[in-house]
């Protein structure tokens, strides 16, 4: 199957060289999401609970985008730039993933796009 990029005004624009997601048929491989608001494309200021919110509703409307939904994720790597932050992205994410949830590694990194605190990549099977 040839690789099909996603683009979808349900998550916000590239700010790079690279695509929203990647289709290759059985999987979708998702960018990293930062909160950006996709209508504004301004940042979701605030602690990392309405920082993981909106990260999340960007990877769920590019997975639906894809014709999937946040069911069909088997993988994704959480980038928090501080690891006190965990417990209440967790309380965040698992509201998005309430029954057999992914897999999932989280990683504390030095900074991240624009100083956000967190930033999700996904990949999901059809």
């Amino acid at each position: 199957m040839p690789k099909r990029t996603i683009a979808t005004d349900r998550a916000p624009k590239a700010i790079g060289p690279y695509s929203q997601a990647v289709d290759l048929g059985d999987f979708v491989f998702v960018s990293g999401q930062i909160p950006l608001d996709p209508t504004t494309q301004q940042l979701a200021l605030g602690d990392i609970k309405i920082q993981t919110e909106r990260v999340l509703r960007n990877v769920q409307g590019i997975v639906e985008s894809a014709g999937l939904s946040l069911a069909n994720v088997v993988r994704t790597t959480v980038f928090l730039t501080d690891l006190d932050e965990f417990p209440a992205m967790n309380e965040v994410y698992s509201g998005f993933f309430p029954t057999d949830p992914p897999a999932r590694s989280t990683v504390q990194v030095a900074a991240l796009p624009k100083g956000v605190k967190i930033e999700i990549d996904a990949i999901a099977r059809r």
